[in-house]
């Protein structure tokens, strides 16, 4: 250990070690360093890999080293996304700091962490703590907490991006307020890296009432800039009527190449269930590579997890299949290579995990996208060019969450106690609650203490208690149980897999488990196993003697496009149109594209395609707004409705990322350009799209979230929990129950609001009616479908055929469509 500097070289020793390693602090680093010590905070945003953690953390360490007397209690706050990062996490910190000769000790304190050592941390925090929100606001939920926070100088948020637009953040944004009020003099740095609105992600984080922060970019620096590659694996031959998730597999070659030329690999894919196919064909492929593959995603075992980390960074693996369980935080030096399977659907989330690779300050990084279909490939294109001009999503923090309001008040009532005036002060200087009027918030405290008029006469309602102007939890059972009820994370419910005589695998949800009956047979952990029975939410398996399987579908799986992603498409798309090809994946894909400009047109910015034909099915109606899957849905449940109101006729709905689908059995008359400008029309939107949908039973469903946020239902103790159904069943009572006695209760409200933006994404339908004011409608009649509409047609035929079914009617259809492309062609010859 090195000696204890004197005092005033703090930041002279943090030079010399630095020294020592053979490094030179990047500028970014020194400035964040004079930042903290100059009491200011700020965000520091820096790619992956460029030294984010030890520009916040050296900071402190650098002041600690300066103080002649020994430090006791907790004096830094680190905060991570990912309990699974904590470790990791606070393993460097403690490094660093130790080598440096500070004499503190940093801990973690997540859901992983046992019994005894919480007990031990509920009376003396360590100089340094390492967790998640959640467990910040466990420990806000004890009467000691003013006690526990009174030393604590500052506060670190990493990743904050992953944070900034969920109620995670805003759960973290009302703890950070409780900490100022107790703390006024309080320093809070958060950590970014990509991330396209960072002015106001740092305004969030550091509350309404804060002085103007420091934003610290890594990027300012010409040398800090990590050189990066993009670039698609181009496949031989392109199909000119391509499909969703036909192509991916078919490269496995190509990919296997690659991961051959590399020494350690992560191949990300967008869903756990891509994940074990890739797993499983790369296996069946490379036998030889048995032990240098590893599979990693959220459902597995946490203890397999690990292993899988620890091999990454000792360099055991040549390829590590995994999904966004490895996109943060987690240093694995050796990795040179990185595969992306399928669109990233946004810049950001592919830089993110480009910078997996080369993660070391300095290092160049490089990512292999493989398309898992042909129009990907415009995609990885567009994603390149949005990158190197600097169009990154935002994200967009919630506002007004009354359900975590409500958790956080019974929180602090469980802890320290509040008064109304210092808890309304505390909310409104959050980003989230700038806007809660009084009322509001006294509607809130009505809520916690009393239930509300319907729920008024159940004593498990009237959880807080008002004595003396102070709200307090006085029954010990009720704040017990919302001690593990904190947190804002929702998903189906888990069902654990174990083997019959073995240990556990991980965990799969809930409705993918139910559709299984004894002797199916289901990919999971790279393994086909065969469901032998269920028990108390617990699946026991054995490996099956067969290969025919089906794979889980997980929850989340649907990621949209992105705006700055999709923008880049149809600019590439407009080039084309023009008969420029720039990029080399645009150029492997362009036989398809000349089709579609000769059976039709392109879309693009200015330009929005509406294409019609007949079939024997119907009458089809295809747009393409390229506004993502979410957008499209609501916009196709929206003219549905709207040309029902007109015609006499129904019709079935398919979307895409890039457009969608009208199927109507009924013959419909030829609609004009004027008849589409009134289609899309604006105005009325959120009327008629809460008429066309069951809007109803759509918030009745996102209302289980909010009751279990809010605490009106209990998930249940540890090996006990409720499941799924239990859960939706006991939040429908209560959804209808208010809706009956109670309509104007403010968190059905919210629910009704929360599916607007987050299930139909009305502020992008918003945007695409807006821009369809201005765009020209390019009106197409079409003999057969053109290949931006044939996806869409599978995409219908998938969801309604068995599995045998659709690929061979899917087959018959490319035979078809090919040979009348031909015939066209051969006539114009």
């Amino acid at each position: 250990m090195a000696a204890k500097p004197t005092p005033a070289d703090g930041l002279a020793a943090v030079e010399q070690w630095f020294a020592a390693q053979g490094w030179q602090p990047a500028p970014f680093q020194r400035r964040a360093w004079q930042a903290f010590r100059a009491g200011r905070s700020g965000l520091i945003h820096a790619s992956t890999g460029s030294g984010k953690t030890l520009a916040a953390w050296l900071g402190p360490v650098s002041r600690a080293l300066e103080q002649s007397a020994a430090t006791s209690g907790l004096r830094i706050l680190w905060i991570t996304p990912l309990r699974a990062l904590a470790a990791d996490t606070a393993g460097h910190l403690q490094a660093s700091a130790t080598a440096l000769g500070l004499d503190w000790k940093v801990e973690t304190r997540t859901g992983d962490t046992s019994a005894s050592v919480r007990a031990r941390q509920r009376r003396k925090l360590p100089q340094a703590l390492v967790t998640t929100p959640e467990s910040l606001s466990v420990l806000l939920s004890y009467r000691n907490a003013a006690d526990s926070f009174a030393h604590l100088d500052a506060v670190i948020v990493d990743e904050w991006h992953e944070l900034l637009g969920s109620k995670r953040g805003v759960q973290l944004q009302l703890c950070l307020a409780w900490l100022r009020a107790l703390k006024p003099e309080l320093v809070v740095w958060g950590l970014s890296a990509t991330l396209g609105n960072l002015d106001e992600a740092m305004a969030v984080l550091l509350g309404e009432a804060a002085e103007p922060g420091e934003r610290i970019s890594a990027r300012a620096d010409e040398a800090d800039d990590k050189p990066l590659t993009i670039r698609g694996l181009c496949p031989a031959n392109v199909e000119r009527f391509p499909w969703a998730g036909h192509l991916g597999l078919g490269q496995l070659d190509g990919v296997l190449d690659y991961l051959q030329q590399g020494h350690t690999s992560l191949l990300f894919t967008n869903t756990r269930s891509q994940a074990e196919l890739w797993f499983e064909a790369i296996l069946r492929a490379r036998i030889d590579w048995l032990t240098q593959l590893g599979l990693h995603h959220g459902s597995i075992d946490r203890g397999l997890r690990k292993r899988i980390e620890e091999g990454l960074r000792q360099g055991d693996f040549r390829c590590v299949v995994c999904t966004s369980s490895l996109d943060l935080g987690v240093d694995f030096s050796p990795v040179d290579r990185v595969v992306q399977v399928g669109s990233p659907k946004g810049v950001a989330r592919l830089m993110q995990r480009a910078g997996r690779s080369g993660h070391q300050p300095g290092a160049a990084s490089e990512i292999l996208c493989v398309p898992s279909h042909a129009f990907e490939l415009v995609e990885i294109a567009a994603a390149r060019r949005a990158w190197a001009a600097g169009r990154v999503e935002a994200r967009r923090p919630p506002r007004l969450s009354l359900d975590v309001l409500v958790q956080h008040l019974v929180t602090l009532a469980a802890g320290p106690g509040f008064t109304a005036d210092e808890a309304y002060a505390q909310a409104r200087s959050t980003h989230a609650f700038a806007g809660l009027e009084r009322a509001l918030f006294d509607w809130c405290l009505m809520f916690i203490t009393q239930g509300g008029p319907v729920l008024e006469h159940y004593p498990q309602f009237q959880r807080v208690v008002a004595q003396d102007g102070r709200f307090s939890v006085e029954d010990t059972g009720i704040a017990r149980r919302h001690r593990l009820a904190i947190g804002t994370i929702t998903s189906d419910a888990q069902i654990q897999v174990r083997f019959m005589k073995g240990g556990s695998l991980g965990s799969i949800e809930e409705t993918f488990i139910a559709r299984l009956k004894p002797g199916d047979v289901f990919l999971f952990t790279g393994r086909a196993l065969e469901l032998v029975k269920v028990r108390d939410l617990v699946a026991y398996v054995r490996v099956a003697k067969t290969r025919r399987h089906s794979v889980p579908r997980w929850y989340g799986g649907r990621l949209p496009l992105s705006t700055e992603l999709a923008d880049s498409v149809l600019e590439i798309l407009e080039e084309v149109q023009a008969g420029e090809y720039a990029d080399p994946e645009v150029q492997a894909i362009a036989p398809v594209l000349e089709l579609q400009k000769r059976q039709s047109a392109l879309p693009g910015r200015q330009q929005l395609l509406i294409e019609h034909c007949r079939s024997r099915e119907g009458e089809h109606l295809f747009l393409y707004p390229f506004a993502g899957r979410l957008a499209h849905e609501g916009l196709a449940a929206l003219l549905a409705w709207r040309l029902g109101q007109r015609l006499p006729a129904t019709f079935s709905l398919s979307v895409n990322d890039y457009g969608l689908e009208l199927l109507s059995t009924a013959r419909l008359p030829e609609l004009t350009e004027a008849d589409w400008r009134g289609l899309l029309n604006p105005q009325q939107l959120l009327d008629d799209l809460l008429a066309a949908l069951n809007a109803s039973e759509l918030a009745r469903r996102q209302f289980r979230d909010i009751a279990r946020i809010s605490g009106l239902v209990f998930q249940g103790y540890p090996g006990r929990g409720k499941t799924d159904r239990q859960l939706q069943a006991s939040s429908g009572l209560l959804y209808d129950t208010l809706q009956r006695h109670d309509p104007e209760h403010r968190l059905l409200a919210q629910a009704s609001r929360e599916v607007l933006e987050e299930q139909l994404d009305i502020q992008r339908l918003r945007a695409v009616l807006e821009r369809a004011e201005g765009q020209t409608l390019k009106l197409m009649g079409l003999e057969r479908f053109s290949p931006l509409a044939f996806p869409l047609w599978v995409e219908r035929q998938r969801n309604r055929i068995s599995t045998e079914g659709w690929r061979e009617r899917v087959q018959r259809m490319i035979v078809s469509l090919e040979q009348h492309a031909e015939r066209k062609a051969r006539k114009k010859r």
